[in-house]
């Protein structure tokens, strides 16, 4: 969460696994003259370096989402921080330094005080969310576009921090929240609420909760 009374709302992607819903997300945020911030892992930066010139051209943040998307409850302080810096890497040989935030974001939403503090000590905050739309599921997972739009507008509140995914697992191509997103977003239009940029926040008195890792979320996500 944002810890502010106005009626903002920040909208993030979280990419590790193929870019099919790329396209179609980036289109309709332009449409709307949206921002949202991308956390990206390392290995698929490597894999799609495309995409990072894609969202970089068109203006978004781009975040930290790990290297190799591990769990880093399983993980040394030191191989945690090996973690940080190689998708870090990945992302300014991609040509992201532009776009760069300061901002990571845990794989599965593991979040303890020890692992922020490391996060903290390469100069990152820790991002986390609101809620989940959950679209990462697909339909394998009972996940349905209306699903993953109620559970975006449900959480909806000043401040909130929404997921969502780009690309699907398994070189699925169909995204559910590439469909969601434009409804999401003209229903937030239409209750008042304004789409801000994270990256406001670095200049910004308001400040997201989640920085110290406590944003509060309804579940895990997968990526």
């Amino acid at each position: 969460m944002i810890r502010t009374r106005e009626r903002v709302v920040a909208v993030t992607f979280n990419a590790a696994w193929n870019d099919a819903g790329l396209d179609s997300i980036l289109g309709d945020l332009a449409r709307r003259h949206a921002p949202a911030t991308f956390f990206l892992t390392g290995d698929f930066t490597d894999r799609h370096p495309q995409v990072v010139k894609k969202i970089a051209a068109a203006g978004h943040g781009l975040g930290n989402h790990s290297y190799s998307h591990p769990y880093f409850k399983d993980l040394t302080a030191a191989a945690a921080r090996r973690e940080i810096q190689a998708a870090d890497q990945a992302l300014r040989t991609a040509g992201a330094a532009g776009t760069l935030t300061p901002f990571f974001r845990f794989p599965y939403s593991q979040t303890s005080p020890a692992q922020i503090k490391v996060v903290n000590a390469l100069g990152f905050a820790d991002i986390e969310f609101t809620t989940d739309t959950n679209g990462w599921k697909g339909t394998e997972g009972g996940m349905t576009v209306d699903i993953a739009v109620a559970r975006a507008l449900d959480a909806l509140r000043p401040g909130a921090i929404l997921q969502m995914h780009v690309g699907a697992a398994e070189d699925r191509t169909d995204v559910i929240d590439a469909h969601a997103l434009p409804r999401i977003l003209d229903t937030v239009t239409s209750r008042g609420y304004r789409v801000i940029d994270l990256r406001t926040l670095l200049t910004s008195p308001v400040h997201p909760t989640s920085t110290a890792g406590k944003a509060p979320r309804s579940d895990h996500a997968e990526r």
